[in-house]
C-alpha cells in the first residue's frame, strides 16, 4: 500500500527487453538502505518489485500485462519517474490509501496557470469516469489529488506549488498520458450500488 505522496523523482537509467517483458533499472536519491529485494516501490502510480538493488538505483521487472495498461510502455532512458516506497507499519498516513493497481490511462487536456498554483483538466476512459466525483481522491502518476469538478468524463485538478515542482507534473504538456487509479473507495461504493440496483 501507498499514500500517493511522492518521495523522490527518479530517472530510468536503464531498459532491456526479455522477451515482451521489460528490466528497468530507475536512479534515485531515495535512502535504499532501507529497501529490500522483494519490495514493492510505486513508479509513477505503478506498484512494481524490487529485483535488485545497487548503488543509488534499484531494478524492477515489468510484465507484458503492465506495459500494456500503463504508461511504462512509453518509457525511455532519462524519463523522470515520481518514486514512493510502500508504507511501513506506523508511518504517517498522509494523501490516501493507493494500491499502486493502474486502472487506466488519463489524458491531460489541458494545463493553465491560476496564480502561484496549475489547473489541469484531463479526461478519462468512460468506465472509469463514474468513479471520479468532485472532492473524491485520484491517483495520478502516483500523486494523490483532489478532484475539483467533473464534467462527464473530464474532470479537473488544482495543483499546488509544492506539489507542481516536486514531481513530475512540471514535466508535462498537453496531450501526454498519465497512469490514473480511481479511489478504491469509490470502487467499493460504486460495486455496492450496483448490487443493490441487481437485488
Amino acid at each position: 500500500m501507498f499514500t500517493g505522496l511522492v518521495q523522490d523523482v527518479g530517472t530510468v537509467r536503464a531498459i532491456e527487453d526479455i522477451g515482451a517483458d521489460r528490466r528497468i533499472t530507475i536512479e534515485t536519491g531515495m535512502d535504499l538502505k532501507t529497501v529490500s529485494v522483494g519490495a514493492s516501490i510505486a513508479c509513477s502510480g505503478c506498484c512494481l518489485t524490487a529485483i535488485e538493488i545497487i548503488e543509488n538505483a534499484f531494478i524492477a521487472d515489468v510484465s507484458i500485462e503492465s506495459l500494456s495498461k500503463t504508461i511504462i510502455e512509453q518509457w525511455d532512458v532519462g524519463m523522470r519517474v515520481n518514486i514512493e516506497p510502500s508504507l511501513r507499519l506506523g508511518d504517517e498516513m498522509g494523501g490516501h490509501i493507493v494500491s499502486g493497481h493502474v486502472d487506466g490511462l488519463a489524458v491531460l487536456d489541458s494545463l493553465e496557470e491560476d496564480g502561484e498554483s496549475f489547473r489541469l483538466k484531463l479526461s478519462v476512459p468512460d468506465e472509469l469516469a463514474r468513479y471520479i466525483a468532485p472532492k473524491g481522491s485520484v491517483t495520478l502518476d502516483g500523486i494523490s489529488l483532489t478532484v475539483n469538478d467533473v464534467d462527464g468524463n473530464v474532470f479537473g485538478v488544482n495543483i499546488i506549488p509544492h506539489t507542481w515542482s516536486s514531481t513530475t507534473l512540471h514535466l508535462r504538456q498537453a496531450g501526454d498520458t498519465l497512469n490514473l487509479e480511481i479511489d478504491m473507495l469509490a470502487r467499493y461504493v460504486a460495486r455496492q450500488l450496483e448490487q443493490r440496483s441487481a437485488a
